[in-house]
């Protein structure tokens, strides 16, 4: 049976069209499961009704046939949304006769929902003559069989080939970068791509040695010249991207590696992609979401590098009006080598809302969605409208549809000159509550990170960055030099270094770390406590990266108990003493530093009375907490939908934590999406949060937001999130709430 399932849906997969697709379902139905008939209705949405599509037993006429949502035996399995299993069709209170098709000369029915994210798609029946129930196994072949349809179908709806798709085709991904694009679609495929490149041996090793030295100083040269042209735009936040390239390019380790490839008779591009692979390998397996985003990094160094295998240049575009770029995977040097003010949007197959050309594409303010399913001769040179707030790209829209997105680029062009205008103000809210925002910081191994205008300092910079590029520890004195870069960034404003979180789901390539469930496993400060000598290490590192700069604060990753943290405050008292000391021998004195935890393991939440006196502040990690509270992995499409940050008890979790703070006169700040995104800042506030950190395409926003709303709007919106009882009602006050007060722009696409 797993042989007949797997060829139905194959034949399903590679049809053509979705009328082929379905005409071959029906036919192989039919014979798999030795019926009389199989038929197949469609759900269109916009005519609420079941339509069918293909049928082998039936007659199909002219004229189209469909079935209510609510009519025939067919509407029946659709609104149940389960099979059903029928002896005598006719004999049922819902059969429903349809005239010219010839179903009355049929007894037995099996009907079975074909059901993709909830939503159900269609209908598959099987029918026969002989009044029966269709046996147990009969049931499970033909539930099998819709449930891996089901992503079949969902893949033809999203490639507009579905009969409720009447005004040209409706796409989503991932929004990775807010605002609108109203413009022709340009398919670009010009960057090789790894998984083309098959083994191959060379026959002169140092000419291949020579092709790959070529290559890399090429790429080299072009990372630093997209920089240099960047320079007077971006942040050097962002402008690290490209720091990174170099920095991975010039590492000895990977250039071993390539070398050692192609000494042992490999080609140069056999060579480039078993080593970026394994590179690259590293990060995808982990389960940070941020760390795993440094994968595609890697890859892309890697297709630079193959593309300068065979170009001794870069190409450049030439366009006469701006474009919506559409590629397969979005890179930076992509973005970097399309002339300035050609470029509207971005639309890419692949990558995520954390890759650094996500990252790039808002410090640049393009429109990007990644993660869409489209087909590229399909689209290329169509009228398209990008939604980069909701995910939704749009392919030869209707004029009425095109002049209301034209007027809400408009709007939001109007918005963003407003708000970047009062960005370098400080941030208090409507009735004059001072807000505290703090940036998240940590963007790679470099430590060249700007001021940020605006903020009042950084409320979480990760450490493991370099940890994680490099073949062994990073030594004491490189990891002090790079610490005090980040600090004398900051020299007025408060730093909160996290100490490493690695192990586990973070695995770093020098340390094998092998475990069933590494996402409850060893990480964070329990690797660390295990690791006396690498914790010692790292925390005198910061403290001489403080001295004379008095601006450092040490965090503490995955606390799940007092024991985690006496055990910690043990070691750094102990760097603490001899740091001092050597201090004082050269004349200097070291000031002791703030200690605090995060709040991200669900168990802390319950001893927060006991960290008075023990700690000086507390930082919530609101991403993990919300994942480890609702038991769900925010990585993993399947149940993405399950992780909402908005849950009730979230919220309620998150209102518990600043309430002990409070009562404990212990400081609190929350790092995470949720302080960045504009409906969770305004919960926060009114929850009694009065510091928050938040990535740097946030802040003007967010400051921009509070400005507008008094503290007693934002106590009385927490206190009905905080009372409900199901997310999508916080969702939906929220958004009302924001949009009374005249801000909707800053949730979907307008003013």
């Amino acid at each position: 049976m797993l042989i007949q399932l797997r060829e139905i849906v194959e034949k399903v997969a590679s049809a053509q069209s979705l009328i082929e697709a379905l005409d071959q379902l029906v036919i192989n139905t039919c014979k798999a499961m030795n019926t009389e008939c199989c038929s197949v209705y469609i759900a269109d949405y916009d005519r609420q009704e079941y339509t069918l599509m293909a049928t082998q037993g039936l007659t199909k006429p002219h004229h189209q046939v469909g079935l209510g949502f609510s009519e025939g035996l067919v509407g029946l399995v659709g609104s149940r949304a389960e099979p059903i299993n029928v002896a005598d069709a006719r004999t049922h209170p819902h059969f429903k006769h349809l005239p010219d098709i010839g179903e009355e000369s049929f007894g037995s029915f099996f009907g079975t929902p074909i059901i993709h994210q909830r939503k159900v798609l269609g209908v598959l029946v099987i029918q026969q003559r002989q009044r029966r129930e269709f046996d147990e196994s009969e049931e499970s072949f033909m539930v099998t069989l819709a449930a891996q349809l089901a992503v079949v179908f969902a893949h033809a709806k999203a490639q507009g080939m579905w009969p409720d798709q009447h005004d040209g085709m409706h796409l989503v991904g991932a929004p990775a970068s807010p605002g609108v694009a109203v413009a022709t679609a340009w398919w670009d495929d010009t960057q090789p791509l790894l998984e083309h490149v098959l083994p191959a041996s060379c026959l002169d090793r140092n000419e291949e040695q020579e092709r790959l030295s070529i290559a890399i100083d090429l790429a080299s040269a072009e990372f630093r010249r997209l920089r240099k042209r960047f320079d007077s735009e971006l942040q050097k936040e962002t402008l690290a991207i490209f720091d990174l390239f170099n920095h991975l390019l010039n590492d000895p380790m990977l250039r071993k590696d390539l070398f050692a490839k192609i000494a042992s008779g490999d080609k140069a591009e056999w060579a480039i992609r078993q080593v970026v692979e394994a590179y690259s390998s590293r990060f995808a397996n982990m389960k940070d979401e941020y760390l795993k985003e440094r994968a595609q990094d890697i890859r892309e160094l890697g297709q630079r590098l193959l593309f300068f295998i065979h170009n001794e240049e870069s190409t450049e575009y030439q366009w006469d009006k701006p474009v919506v770029l559409l590629t397969r995977e979005l890179t930076a040097a992509m973005l970097a080598t399309v002339p300035a003010g050609m470029l509207a949007g971005v639309v890419a197959q692949e990558g995520a809302s954390n890759s650094h050309a996500a990252i790039l594409s808002r410090a640049l303010g393009i429109p990007a969605i990644m993660g869409v399913d489209f087909t590229p001769e399909k689209i290329h040179q169509c009228e398209v409208i990008v939604d980069g707030y909701s995910g939704d790209l749009l392919i030869n829209p209707n004029v009425h549809v095109l002049a209301e997105y034209r007027r809400l680029l408009d709007e939001e062009n109007e918005l963003t000159k407003t708000v970047e205008g009062e960005l370098g103000k400080a941030s208090y809210t409507k009735d004059n509550e001072r807000i505290y925002i703090h940036l998240n910081a940590g963007l790679s191994a470099d430590t060249n990170i700007a001021v940020n205008r605006g903020v009042d300092g950084v409320g979480l910079y990760r450490t493991e960055v370099p940890f994680l590029l490099q073949r062994s520890f990073p030594s004491e004195e490189e990891q002090t030099s790079q610490y005090h870069s980040i600090l004398a960034t900051y020299p007025d404003k408060s730093v909160v270094m996290r100490t490493l979180d690695i192990g586990g789901d973070k695995p770093l390539p020098y340390l094998t770390i092998e475990e069933d469930n590494p996402f409850l496993g060893w990480r964070g400060i329990r690797f660390t406590l295990d690791h006396p000598e690498i914790f010692l290490i790292q925390v005198r590192a910061m403290l001489k990266a403080s001295i004379g700069l008095n601006n450092m604060d040490i965090l503490l990753p995955m606390i799940s108990g007092i024991a985690e943290l006496d055990d910690a405050k043990v070691l750094i008292d102990r760097a603490f003493d001899e740091v001092s000391l050597q201090a004082k021998e050269n004349g200097f004195e070291l000031q002791r530093p703030r200690i605090g935890i995060m709040i991200e393991v669900p168990s802390i939440l319950y001893q927060l009375p006991i960290l008075k006196g023990r700690v000086d502040f507390i930082s919530v990690g609101s991403n993990d907490l919300t994942q480890y509270l609702l038991a769900v992995d925010r990585n993993n499409a399947r149940v993405a939908n399950v992780y909402d940050a908005l849950h009730p008890a979230v919220l309620n979790a998150l209102k518990h934590i600043i309430d002990a703070g409070k009562q404990m006169d212990i400081p609190v700040c929350l790092c995470g999406e949720l302080a960045g995104d504009p409906v969770g800042a305004l919960l926060l506030v009114g929850m009694g949060y009065r510091s928050l950190s938040m990535n740097t395409r946030n802040v003007a926003k967010i400051k921009y937001i509070l400005r507008h709303i008094t503290v007693e709007e934002m106590e009385s919106l927490a206190q009905f999130a905080l009372g409900s009882a199901l997310s999508v009602d916080v969702r939906t006050v929220t958004t009302k709430f924001v949009e009374d007060r005249g801000l909707g722009g800053f949730i979907r696409a307008g003013k």
